[in-house]
């Protein structure tokens, strides 16, 4: 519930403090651009990011636990996940959190698409396993 509440106020505080959306995708990308005036908000979020997983790992490594798949793994889902980003403009912390607050209808049919298609994908990969 803490969670939840620390994302929703970071959302808040990035389009208060910056106009921007705080969507992952959105962030990431922008970092990835060399003319962008906002670079340096945007390292320190995705740094915040990082070092929360890191605190994590090292205060209660039990609430992580192991590596589920491989890295070979972990990386062509990221390159799918970054193309399906792009395909879907948005990502789903940026379409869910910050799209679905501010009313967008076109969050809404990119929540539900995302919902759909991940339970389409563990129903078949139940199934494989």
């Amino acid at each position: 519930m803490l969670g939840g509440a620390l994302i929703g106020m970071a959302s808040a505080l990035v389009l208060l403090a910056h106009g921007r959306i705080a969507g992952i995708s959105g962030i990431a990308g922008g970092v990835l651009q060399r003319a962008t005036p906002d670079r340096a908000w945007r390292l320190a979020f995705l740094g915040g990011l990082v070092a929360a997983g890191v605190v994590a790992a090292i205060a209660a490594p039990a609430t992580i636990g192991p590596p589920v798949r491989s890295i070979g793994a972990v990386l062509v889902a990221g390159l799918l996940v970054g193309f399906g980003t792009r395909l879907g403009d948005g990502c789903t912390s940026g379409h869910g959190v910050c799209g679905l607050s501010r009313g967008s209808g076109r969050s809404l049919v990119a929540v539900v698409t995302f919902l759909t298609t991940g339970a389409i994908t563990a129903m078949i990969a139940g199934r494989l396993s």
